[in-house]
């Protein structure tokens, strides 16, 4: 096909109401507002996103198939709660990414890489200012994938890129109380990394994941005291 590509205009349409309603529901999931538990009656949700039901009833499904919803006969959508085990999972399969991240990343850095990741810390401490768990989520993802960015490999970052909207999910219930200490973390890791240090950065690396994954844990056995 020898056409000149001006010859082909360009097609703009808007995705479909399911996919809206999917990327919306997926969105409240992860930040939490939404909460593991909580009930998702068909009918609230489409009247809140100001579509019908047949899309809404499509985008649950689709939670399902990727793990945000289970669904329970006679009782509607939940969103999943995640057991202890599969934190636990997550985090130690994220570590050890992680750490061949920040070890790639420390042969890696240079002046300018370096300032770039200084400036996600600032973006981080402007994010515990204000005070809003998202920014904070969002701060917080964009500091590691900055990390994973610099250690060059790309197999290694589309993993870890995967894994991006779990960490959001495990991460915004602890992002305040985590937040002085995970930003000093994150500020020790940048050291080791400005220093070439590989060591340094892989145990900080290690420490730190370590230490989100407690404070979840400790955070989810409160809140089933509570309950």
């Amino acid at each position: 096909m020898s056409r000149g590509a001006a010859e082909f205009p360009s097609l703009e349409q808007p995705p479909p109401l399911r996919e809206q309603a999917y990327d919306a529901i997926e969105r409240l999931i992860l930040s939490r507002v939404l909460r593991p538990g909580e009930h998702l009656p068909e009918g609230e949700l489409a009247a809140r996103l100001g579509i019908s039901r047949n899309p809404v009833r499509e985008a649950l499904h689709a939670l399902r198939r990727t793990g945000w919803v289970e669904l329970r006969p006679r009782q509607g959508a939940f969103v999943r709660s995640p057991t202890a085990a599969e934190v636990e999972q997550f985090f130690h399969v994220r570590a050890v990414l992680e750490i061949e991240s920040a070890r790639l990343a420390a042969e890696r850095a240079d002046a300018g890489t370096v300032a770039a990741l200084r400036a996600h810390l600032e973006d981080g401490a402007r994010a515990r200012e204000r005070g809003g768990v998202e920014a904070l989520v969002e701060a917080n993802v964009s500091f590691h994938a900055a990390v994973r960015e610099l250690a060059g490999n790309n197999v290694l970052a589309e993993l870890l890129a995967h894994l991006d909207k779990r960490l959001r999910w495990y991460f915004a219930p602890v992002a305040v109380v985590r937040g002085p200490d995970s930003w000093r973390e994150h500020a020790e890791l940048l050291e080791a990394l400005a220093g070439h240090d590989v060591e340094r950065a892989a145990a900080t690396t290690r420490a730190h994941t370590e230490r989100t994954l407690a404070a979840y844990l400790a955070q989810d056995d409160g809140r089933a005291e509570a309950g």
